[in-house]
């Protein structure tokens, strides 16, 4: 297998450095379209398959588990294996599992599809950014992950608007089989025209049991969660078993040589602390995307259409103002965004308290989700350059996977906890009533998370040294994780 130094230098303006852009964009274009339109067609999907919001949870829940949970292992069996063939692997992977929930005849079924679903994303997303990487010539590299970045961006503004569209046209089950054609076009293009590429230094043995129990103890501390309103001790000892499986995932990392997750790179307090911050700010994302969604169409009467457009100004703002802001983040430093970031976003929840029976969108709905994208585009960026510059350089890939992994851990716990915790019952989505009451008190729930995170800001972050490694993804539309940097992977099972 060849290096990443043996990798041929790919000029962006020939054929094959536009096939390369092509590919890597349709690919990780799938899995981030899937995390944006699947809130929107939740409704839909629990009147079709009859399922409670438990089933809509984990509709959610088994794919960002898995996905969180192996995004580190997948980046590492890129750089091990070849990451064109991961990638590809990816993609397929990805899309059958796409074509599993397109079928499914259950809300089971569609669940397991989901966490199948997950494994393709923590396949391809790492591997789509290491291509890049290592195949652009060093002088065109910076311009190729901007465009990346870019497409990337556009197509998470997209996903909702497409999502809608498919749900109120030819049906939810669309959001999914969309995947198999776009698969189609990825992989023979990927095949012909993406040189292979990995590193040949890296040896040892893969965190295959550090990967296992991290994910466990998300899997049964996220049953907990959501099987929580049942109060039976199943979910207590579920519970435990988790707090278990994660002390064990602690353990083991401490101990192997080559840890997935290696627990000195903690050390550093700046990174602990943003990556705290980055617990609060996107378990409160993870939250409020979830719910919105399901407000809009089951008590303000939007369609789905409707709801995936309602949030598009979101998106649109980051796309448009994130590298000012990452640009007024390196002058200044990143306290005064972290802090002020998260404090605009929870000003935008709570203007959501407006939003019940006929809500109007130029007068209730707009406003709010135009102060949640301001403070957004004021906090994304410069969070992704405090996590690169609180490590070393050549830590910076995996702080950086680290840093997306956190994030997506948070989505997974608020959509598992926060409905319990407000009072959600499993038939709520059902009735405009409850679910409005139920609404109303996770709005603040939300607000207060983010204060909470913008105050460990303000207390613990601090200006980086001038020297440090800058973010290379500068435009970015996710609402879902920050940005993954290059190098996802390197240290995890190396």
């Amino acid at each position: 297998m060849a290096t990443a130094q043996e990798s041929p230098a790919v000029r962006i303006t020939t054929p094959t450095g536009r096939w390369i852009l092509f590919t890597t964009v349709l690919g990780s274009s799938m899995a981030l379209l899937d995390s944006t339109v699947v809130n929107v067609a939740l409704p839909r999907m629990g009147e079709d398959l009859d399922a409670g919001l438990a089933a809509l949870q984990w509709t959610v829940n088994a794919y960002m588990l898995t996905l969180a949970g192996l995004i580190l292992l997948g980046g590492a069996l890129g750089d091990r294996f070849g990451r064109r063939r991961i990638f590809v692997l990816g993609v397929v992977w990805f899309a059958a599992a796409s074509l599993l929930c397109g079928l499914a005849p259950n809300a089971g079924v569609l669940i397991a599809a989901r966490a199948f679903q997950g494994i393709g994303g923590a396949l391809l997303t790492p591997g789509s950014l290491a291509i890049i990487q290592a195949s652009f010539h060093p002088d065109d590299r910076a311009r190729a992950v901007g465009l990346w970045s870019g497409f990337g961006g556009v197509g998470a503004a997209v996903g909702p608007f497409l999502g809608g569209w498919l749900v109120d046209g030819p049906g939810w089950r669309w959001v999914f089989l969309l995947n198999v054609p776009l698969a189609l076009l990825c992989v023979p293009v990927a095949v012909r025209h993406v040189p292979e590429s990995g590193d040949g230094r890296l040896h040892g043995r893969f965190d295959v049991l550090g990967a296992a129990l991290g994910a466990s103890a998300l899997a049964l501390v996220t049953y907990a969660l959501i099987e929580a309103r049942d109060g039976s001790v199943t979910v207590a000892v579920t519970a435990a078993a988790g707090v278990a499986a994660g002390v064990a995932f602690g353990y083991v990392e401490r101990r192997r040589a080559d840890p997935m997750l290696p627990l000195s790179i903690f050390s550093s307090r700046q990174f602990t602390a943003v990556n705290v911050v980055t617990l609060c700010v996107y378990a409160a994302f993870g939250g409020f995307f979830f719910l919105v969604a399901l407000q809009l169409q089951v008590v303000s009467g939007y369609s789905a259409l409707g709801a995936g457009t309602a949030l598009l100004p979101t998106t649109v703002l980051m796309l448009l103002l994130s590298s000012r802001s990452g640009a007024l983040g390196e002058r200044i430093g990143p306290r005064v965004p972290l802090t002020v970031g998260p404090l605009l976003c929870a000003a935008g929840m709570l203007l959501m308290l407006r939003v019940g029976e006929d809500a109007s969108y130029v007068g209730d709905v707009l406003p709010a989700v135009l102060v949640m994208g301001l403070g957004m585009v004021t906090l994304v960026a410069p969070l992704t350059a405090t996590v690169l510059a609180s490590v070393d350089t050549a830590q910076a890939g995996l702080a950086s996977g680290i840093n997306n992994a956190a994030a997506r851990v948070a989505g997974l716990v608020a959509v598992a906890g926060l409905p319990v915790l407000v009072g959600m019952g499993d038939e709520a989505y059902r009735s405009a009533e409850q679910f409005g009451e139920a609404f109303r008190r996770a709005m603040p729930v939300c607000a207060g998370v983010l204060v909470l995170g913008a105050l460990i800001a303000f207390a613990k972050i601090r200006k980086p040294t001038p020297d440090c490694r800058r973010p290379e993804c500068r435009t970015h539309g996710s609402v879902t994780a920050p940005p993954l940097e290059g190098g996802v992977g390197e240290a995890g099972g190396a």
